[in-house]
């Protein structure tokens, strides 16, 4: 049976959070309207309606969900910071209660002998930007830069760690290309320009954080998966590399020096030629001191002609009878390593750490537990590949489980439930689930 001790004494634990999924109290406090705010008031949105507007209520809950934290055994909590309760507008005049939250929560962090690691940004614009253009205007890179140095002077002399970006590739596809994230947006005019302004915003933060805070652990977080064709023929092969250009090469190769990928898919040459001039090459590069990997699932792709742009398919895990979760998502933690040591195989990133990995399933409250077996057997399975790849040679510095609890999860709602801990969205009681347990008894030998 593993043990956290396996991964030796330096190995960093973690559960990871967000604050537009968690923290509640989105009308008061000062707390302007984010794209999440406005973007569930829309109908048919998100699924049965579901709004962040109260969440988990960590807003005023916050001391007792860090003493879970604790109490599960974890070293380190992962938050963001709410970027329209800093700034409401988005930049401009700031919003004291909201400054005045986020010491405290971190003051109670340290209190519990917790790091935290703190994201810059998870996906909660302020709203006033988006009515702007959003990440479709060169202006988001001026606001976004004011609120990285505010965050880094006001927090940085017991903050040490930070994340930029949180899966740029998610936010930009499914709010700017797909519509079925905030703020909604569709088409590839507004997916290229956002991809471009959160690639030149993933180095810019970095900078900053290296000029402001001392002794900065920097880093931003990839979401990505293996792509694995769903055959062996030319279609199918050149399918799978155009997802992997998008999913998995987008963000990371601007920012280790080598330009959008444009060499394995040539729709993206007219892009990388309107956007890198010199300057901006330049500008997107940035050396951190770890790249956060955030995987739970890979993709199998076909070729499929009438699919726009990309001709690709995904082959559903459970139309390939394999194993999956509540979510449609495969479960396979051989692929899990592959994804990690493709990253890897970048010489310019430092070191890796797992900042997000976990399964959502359909739990059920019985006599006031949660038997959700199913999540342990996906962490014991996944953890045992990490901790042989790590033998093996792979440099990985630390794991965050998603999420500490249940949450409000994006479309999804409240429906997808991925925590430890179970959340009554009615009440606001917390259950530590078994998985939770299992946990504490793993983070413990």
């Amino acid at each position: 049976m593993i043990k956290a001790s396996d991964f030796g004494n330096d190995f960093v634990w973690g559960v990871a959070t967000a604050a537009a999924q968690i923290e509640g109290a989105a009308e008061t406090y000062g707390r302007g309207a984010s794209i999440w705010d406005t973007f569930s008031k829309r109908s048919g949105k998100i699924k049965k309606g579901h709004q962040p507007i109260v969440a988990c209520d960590f807003y005023h809950r916050y001391k007792d969900d860090v003493a879970l934290v604790k109490m599960l055994g974890f070293g380190v909590f992962r938050f963001s910071i709410s970027w329209s309760r800093i700034f409401p507008l988005g930049d401009g005049a700031v919003n004291p209660e909201g400054i005045a939250f986020y010491h405290r929560l971190i003051d109670e962090c340290l209190a519990q002998n917790l790091v935290p690691y703190i994201t810059l940004y998870h996906w909660d614009l302020p709203q006033a930007l988006e009515d702007e253009g959003g990440w479709t205007a060169y202006s988001i890179n001026d606001s976004f830069n004011i609120f990285v140095t505010f965050c880094a002077r006001e927090y940085g002399d017991r903050v040490k760690n930070w994340i930029v970006l949180n899966e740029p590739f998610g936010f930009t596809s499914l709010g700017y290309m797909l519509g079925i994230h905030a703020p909604g947006k569709t088409g590839l005019t507004n997916f290229f320009s956002a991809v471009h302004h959160a690639a030149i915003a993933q180095a810019d933060g970095g900078r900053i954080l290296r000029a402001e805070v001392k002794n900065a652990h920097i880093g931003t977080s990839f979401s990505c998966s293996e792509i694995l064709p769903y055959t062996q023929s030319d279609s199918d092969l050149l399918a799978a590399k155009r997802i992997d250009c998008l999913m998995n090469r987008m963000f990371v190769e601007p920012l280790m020096g080598l330009g959008y990928p444009t060499a394995d898919w040539d729709v993206l040459e007219k892009f990388a030629v309107q956007h890198s001039t010199w300057r901006h090459t330049e500008r997107l590069t940035f050396e951190f001191d770890f790249i956060g990997i955030q995987n739970y699932f890979p993709l199998t792709i076909k070729y499929n002609a009438f699919i726009p742009v990309v001709q690709a398919w995904e082959v559903k895990a459970a139309n390939r009878k394999k194993p999956h979760t509540a979510m449609g998502w495969e479960i396979n933690p051989d692929s899990f390593i592959n994804i990690i040591k493709q990253y890897a195989a970048y010489p310019k990133i430092k070191s890796l750490m797992v900042t997000e990995n976990g399964a959502a399933y359909h739990d059920k409250v019985s006599e006031h537990q949660v038997h959700d077996e199913a999540r342990i057997a996906y962490f014991e399975q996944h953890l045992a590949a990490l901790l042989k790849a790590k033998q093996d040679g792979l440099n990985v510095t630390g794991y965050m489980a998603w999420t500490l609890t249940d949450n409000f999860e994006w479309a999804e709602g409240f429906n997808a439930r991925f925590g430890l801990v179970h959340t009554d969205f009615k009440t606001q009681e917390r259950i530590v689930k078994d998985s939770g347990h299992w946990f504490q008894k793993f983070l413990n030998r």
